[in-house]
């Protein structure tokens, strides 16, 4: 299995994301929109981003490993984050450095959304995978 990570100079410089991923020869591991619930169906972080940003990693890392990934694995990320303001970027980013492989980040796209199907809930993750079978 082989992934490549590009970031062609004639399109702007990143930051924690690559403009392009290709990956080879391996299994494709699709995890659905998780957000800051647990295990009981509670909202964890009410009204912090912060809090709700690390608590959704804490879930994917348990999707990922439930399919035999980790988050070095990942090419794709997106995020929907409710009312989204330039001031919510530096949190997420420094929840993501501690789980992302920053030598080569995923794909990413960050959305701004009007709401979540549940009000309490401020972001929703996303991603995609890809390990050797």
């Amino acid at each position: 299995m082989q992934k490549q990570f590009f970031n062609p100079p004639a399109l702007n410089p990143t930051n924690g994301f690559s403009h392009v991923v290709t990956a080879t020869g391996g299994k494709t591991i699709y995890v659905s929109g998780q957000v800051s619930v647990n295990e009981k169906a509670e909202v964890v972080g009410k009204g912090d981003l912060r809090a709700q940003v690390e608590h959704v990693f804490a879930n994917l890392n348990i999707a990922l490993a439930s399919a035999g990934a980790t988050f070095h694995d990942v090419v794709k990320i997106t995020y929907f984050v409710v009312d989204l303001k330039p001031e919510h970027v530096p949190h997420i980013r420094e929840v993501r450095r501690k789980y992302l492989n920053m030598e080569a980040p995923p794909a990413s796209s960050l959305i701004g959304v009007a709401a979540l199907v549940v009000p309490e809930w401020l972001i929703e993750i996303e991603l995609v995978a890809v390990v050797a079978e």
